[in-house]
């Protein structure tokens, strides 16, 4: 998908997103924006797994990172030797399918001579609104909901992040993947358990709003799970009780945020809340923090729906921003499956 053109004068960075199912690889122009992405997803392999494979996943990267490389690079209509840099994924993430893009990454780059850098997952997914023609500011609030995390952080600027809360066990992600499952919705959950809700009432069920009724901005969606497969249990031949089941967790979901969210920006005093991650196309959840954005008077970010999800374009932004601020990293290509945002240093 080709976006823009380059001129002599532009700094590209190629990135490539490998930490999971999907397979991202993105040209972004410091001076003119993103030049062209192509995404694989492999979703429909590892649906009948009911879950990601690793082992399977890493493998699909293998086949998916060169192709997807030379389709961006004709579509920008460059070639490897304008480029100014490569990034790519280090972490957080499944250990096998990140090595896959850091080798290709840091093979690129000793064989053309340019810089590499590894990108933190997370602070691709917070700056993946910077994408969109009217980008946030620093300093903001950004609520990062993704199948693999849920946090809360204070960003000053680039590589400043402060964590105000996240998850004490499980991500909000994977709660919606254990919903679709109780429910018999198959893989991957929250688009499935989203459109489900839809048609449920919303006063048949009410389930609890996890970890509100106590001070702080930690997170936990176990307690949600058990809840939910009780009440699958209990109500499950009764007709209708799959959407309005659906319905009372996607309802507690929501509130949860919409309450936590308040909490933090009344602690922060920031005037703008970004939210990205997979779970931030969810359209019920946008509607909740859009109507406390506009109560507080509070500007709200989001990602395109296509950068919502994993890709390569916030991995190549992020690089970019990093590469042209002086960033490297040496040719070990070491990867972390764990990684925490606070590690992270301004370039």
């Amino acid at each position: 998908m080709s976006i823009g053109k380059p001129n002599p004068s532009s700094f590209i960075v190629l990135g490539i997103e490998t930490s999971c199912d999907e397979t991202g690889v993105a040209l972004y122009d410091l001076a003119h924006g993103l030049l062209a992405h192509e995404l694989f997803s492999q979703v429909d392999m590892h649906r009948v797994y009911g879950g990601v494979v690793p082992e399977l996943a890493s493998r699909d990267h293998v086949r998916r990172v060169v192709p997807l490389t030379r389709a961006v690079l004709q579509a920008a209509g460059i070639t490897l030797q304008e480029l100014a840099g490569i990034a790519y994924t280090a972490g957080p993430g499944l250990i096998g399918a990140l090595l896959v893009g850091a080798g290709v990454a840091q093979g690129l780059a000793v064989g053309l001579g340019l810089p590499a850098v590894g990108v933190h997952h997370m602070e691709a997914h917070l700056l993946a609104p910077q994408l969109e023609p009217n980008p946030p500011a620093f300093p903001f609030l950004a609520l990062l909901v993704s199948g693999g995390h849920t946090l809360l952080v204070d960003v000053e600027g680039l590589g400043r992040y402060r964590v105000l809360g996240e998850s004490l066990d499980d991500a909000v992600g994977e709660a919606f993947d254990k919903t679709a499952k109780l429910l018999g919705l198959g893989y991957p959950g929250g688009p499935a358990v989203e459109a489900l809700a839809r048609q449920g009432d919303p006063q048949r069920f009410r389930f609890p709003r996890p970890m509100t009724d106590r001070p702080g901005l930690d997170f936990s969606f176990s307690g949600l799970k058990t809840y939910t497969a009780t009440t699958v249990r209990a109500h499950a031949a009764e007709p209708g009780a799959g959407a309005d089941i659906a319905r009372a967790f996607s309802d507690a979901v929501v509130d949860t945020f919409v309450i936590k969210c308040r909490r933090a920006l009344k602690l922060t005093g920031r005037a703008t809340l970004v939210v990205a991650g997979g779970v931030s196309a969810n359209r019920a959840l946008r509607a909740g923090l859009d109507a406390l954005g506009q109560a507080l008077s509070v500007r709200m970010c989001y990602p395109a729906l296509a950068f919502c999800t994993d890709n390569g374009a916030m991995v190549a932004y992020a690089g970019c921003l990093r590469l042209a601020a002086g960033a490297r990293d040496d040719s070990a290509f070491a990867v972390r499956p764990r990684w925490s945002l606070e590690d992270l240093v301004a370039p």
